[in-house]
C-alpha cells in the first residue's frame, strides 16, 4: 500500500526542519495560495455578467456567447496546466523566491487589466472581450505558481510532518473560496457597483501579498540541491509521471479533481433549479463552501500527526464519493414525484450536509496526495514534481466542469454529473487500494 513505506528525508531536508523554515516562508505560502483563489473568487461570480454586454453588443448567437463566457474560465486553468511544470522547474533552478513575486507581481498587472476591460463601452466590445481574455491568461499563467508553494513546503518540512504542511494549501485554498465571493458582493456595493471594482480590489490584494512576500520572505531551497536543467521539456515531465508511485498520484489527483470538478461547475444550476436560489444565494452558498474547505484543512492538521496520508486520502474519497451520491439523490428526488411529499427545508437540508460531506473528503484529498508525491521526489526537483501534479489537476478543472456541465444537460432529473463523479472515484479507490511503492527508501530523481 501507499503508506508502507518510510521514505528518509535527505539531511539538508532534515536539517531545515530542525532549525524551523526561513522567516515567513509558510505565512508568506498562505498568503500566495489565498490571494491566487481570492482573486478567483472575487472575478468568478460576476465575470459571466460582465462580458454580457460586449456579447450582446457583438449580436453573437447564444451558442457562441456560451463558447465565449466558458472560454473565458476556462483559459485560466489551461494556462495553469501548461505552466505549472515549468513554474516548478524555474523555481528548481533559480530559487522559489524569485518565481513567487514573479507570480504575485503577474497578478496586480493581469486583475488591473481586467478592472479596465470591463470599463470600456460595448461599443468597443471586441476590444473589451480581447483583453478580459487577455487578463485571464495572465493571472493564469501567475497563479501557476500553486506547485511552487508546494515545493517550498517540501523544503521545509520532514517526510513525518510534510502532510500537516501541506494542509496549510488546503486551508489556503478554503479561506479564499471563502472570502472572494463575500468580497465582490460588498466591495462591489461599495464602490456603488462600478464594473471595475472586482478587478481593483483583486489586484490590490495581490500588492499587498507581493510586498509582503518582498520584505518578509527568505529563500527555502538549499542551494546544493540546485538543479540545472531545461526551463521547458515535454520529456522531463514525462520521466516524473514514470517515478514509482507518483505516476498513480497523479492520475488518483486528476482523477478526484475532474470528479469534483462536476460538482462545482454544475452547482449553480442545481440550486437554481432545485431550489429557485438567486444569485445574491449562491454568493453565499459558494462561500458556505470555502469555509467548510477551511474547517476541513484545519482538522486535517492534527489527524496527519496519528494516521498516514493513505488512510486520510481513503477517507476523504469515500466522503467525497458520499456525499455527491446523495448530491445526485436530491437531484433525482426534487425531479420526480417521490419528493412532492417531502418537507422543502428537509430536501434542502439534505442538500447541505451532502455538499459540505463532499467538501470535507476533497479537503483531505489534496495535502494526502501532495505529501505522498513530495516524499518520492528529489530535492533537487520538488518544484517540478510537485508541478507536474498541479498540471495534472489543472487538467481535470478543464475537463470536469466541460463533462459535467454536457451530462447536466442530458436528462432532466440533473443526476447524471453527480454519478458519473461517483463511479470515478470507486475508481480511485480502487487505484488506492491496488497502488504499492517499491521499497526504496530514497527518493527518486529525475
Amino acid at each position: 500500500m501507499l503508506d508502507s513505506v518510510d521514505i528518509s528525508a535527505p539531511a539538508a531536508t532534515v536539517n531545515m526542519a530542525r532549525s524551523g523554515p526561513p522567516r515567513g516562508a509558510l505565512l508568506v505560502i498562505f498568503l500566495t495560495v489565498f490571494i491566487d483563489l481570492l482573486g478567483f473568487g472575487i472575478v468568478l461570480p460576476v465575470m459571466p455578467r460582465q462580458a454580457g454586454p460586449y456579447l450582446e453588443s457583438l449580436h453573437l448567437s447564444p451558442l457562441a456567447s456560451g463558447a465565449t463566457i466558458g472560454l473565458l474560465f476556462s483559459v485560466f486553468s489551461l494556462m495553469q496546466f501548461v505552466f505549472s511544470p515549468i513554474w516548478g522547474r524555474w523555481s528548481d533552478r533559480v530559487g522559489r523566491r524569485p518565481m513567487l513575486l514573479i507570480s504575485l507581481a503577474g497578478s496586480v498587472v493581469f486583475y488591473a487589466l481586467y478592472g479596465f476591460a470591463v470599463t470600456i463601452p460595448p461599443e468597443r466590445a471586441a476590444l473589451a472581450l480581447g483583453l478580459m481574455m487577455l487578463a485571464r491568461i495572465g493571472a493564469g499563467i501567475a497563479g501557476a505558481s500553486v506547485g511552487t508553494a508546494a515545493a517550498v513546503i517540501a523544503d521545509c518540512t520532514t517526510p513525518q510532518n510534510r502532510s500537516r504542511g501541506m494542509a496549510l494549501i488546503g486551508i489556503a485554498f478554503g479561506a479564499g473560496f471563502t472570502l472572494g465571493p463575500l468580497i465582490a458582493y460588498f466591495g462591489m456595493r461599495l464602490f456603488n457597483d462600478q464594473p471595475w471594482a472586482v478587478g481593483a480590489l483583486a489586484s490590490a490584494l495581490s500588492a499587498v501579498a507581493f510586498l509582503f512576500a518582498f520584505f518578509v520572505f527568505r529563500e527555502t531551497r538549499d542551494p546544493a540541491n540546485r538543479a540545472a536543467k531545461d526551463f521547458f521539456s515535454v520529456s522531463r515531465s514525462a520521466r516524473v509521471l514514470a517515478i514509482p508511485a507518483v505516476g498513480a498520484l497523479v492520475l488518483i489527483y486528476f482523477l478526484s479533481i475532474f470528479s469534483f470538478a462536476n460538482f462545482e461547475a454544475t452547482l449553480a444550476r442545481l440550486t437554481e433549479e432545485a431550489f429557485g436560489m438567486s444569485d445574491d444565494d449562491n454568493f453565499l452558498v459558494f462561500a458556505g463552501i470555502g469555509f467548510v474547505l477551511m474547517l476541513a484543512g484545519g482538522s486535517y492538521r492534527p489527524l496527519a500527526k496519528r494516521v498516514s496520508e493513505t488512510r486520510l486520502l481513503t477517507v476523504g474519497l469515500l466522503l467525497m464519493a458520499t456525499g455527491l451520491a446523495v448530491v445526485g439523490a436530491v437531484a433525482g428526488i426534487v425531479h420526480s414525484s417521490a419528493g412532492e411529499g417531502l418537507s422543502s427545508s428537509l430536501v434542502r437540508g439534505l442538500f447541505y450536509a451532502a455538499a459540505g460531506l463532499s467538501v470535507w473528503g476533497f479537503a483531505f484529498v489534496n495535502p494526502s496526495v501532495s505529501s505522498l508525491i513530495s516524499r518520492h521526489a528529489d530535492p533537487a526537483n520538488q518544484g517540478e514534481v510537485l508541478g507536474v501534479n498541479q498540471s495534472f489537476a489543472s487538467l481535470g478543472r478543464i475537463l470536469g466542469p466541460f463533462c459535467g456541465s454536457v451530462l447536466f444537460t442530458l436528462h432532466p432529473s440533473r443526476v447524471l454529473p453527480y454519478a458519473v463523479a461517483v463511479v470515478t472515484l470507486l475508481g480511485v479507490l480502487a487505484l488506492v487500494r491496488r497502488t504499492t511503492v517499491d521499497g526504496a527508501r530514497a527518493p527518486v530523481g529525475v
